[in-house]
């Protein structure tokens, strides 16, 4: 069986829109002042770092879980860091940062993050060969940059 995401945009005033989901949720969008729109929504390009930190995060957490790690804090930050000077002006960079505090084995952390990378995210697939990805963790405090990943 082929799936299917699908989404419908609907111009809603000025430079707001509506994009419905496939799965029937609404995310609405807009721009700044200056170019016409009122700043009451994330913009178009913020929502693929939206969904990257969505994919990865919930890809790490359940991998976690499942290796029962005493997670009591977990957030997912998405920064991009080099950005092109022309049009289409996109990321070329960005920087994934796992925020997790509690008793947390740091090789097990890597493990989830590593597999979530290589093997689960699909947002970061499709990014692939596009941007160049840093991803970090910061366990109880200590940063740590991974590496390349081992090919599992």
């Amino acid at each position: 069986m082929k799936s299917i995401t699908k989404v419908k945009l609907e111009d809603v005033s000025k430079m707001r829109f509506a994009a419905t989901t496939g799965s029937g949720h609404t995310v609405y969008m807009d721009s700044m002042p200056n170019v016409g729109g009122d700043d009451s929504a994330a913009r178009p390009a913020e929502l693929p770092f939206v969904g990257l930190a969505g994919c990865t995060g919930m890809d790490a957490i359940s991998i976690l879980r499942k290796m029962k790690q005493d997670v009591q804090s977990y957030e997912v930050e998405v920064e991009g860091v080099d950005r092109t000077e022309e049009y289409p002006k996109y990321w070329k960079e960005i920087n994934v940062v796992f925020h997790v505090t509690g008793d947390v084995d740091p090789k097990k952390l890597a493990r989830a993050i590593n597999l979530s990378r290589t093997r689960y995210c699909g947002v970061s697939a499709i990014m692939k060969g596009v941007v160049k990805f840093h991803y970090f963790y910061d366990l109880n405090g200590e940063r740590v940059e991974l590496g390349e990943p081992d090919e599992d």
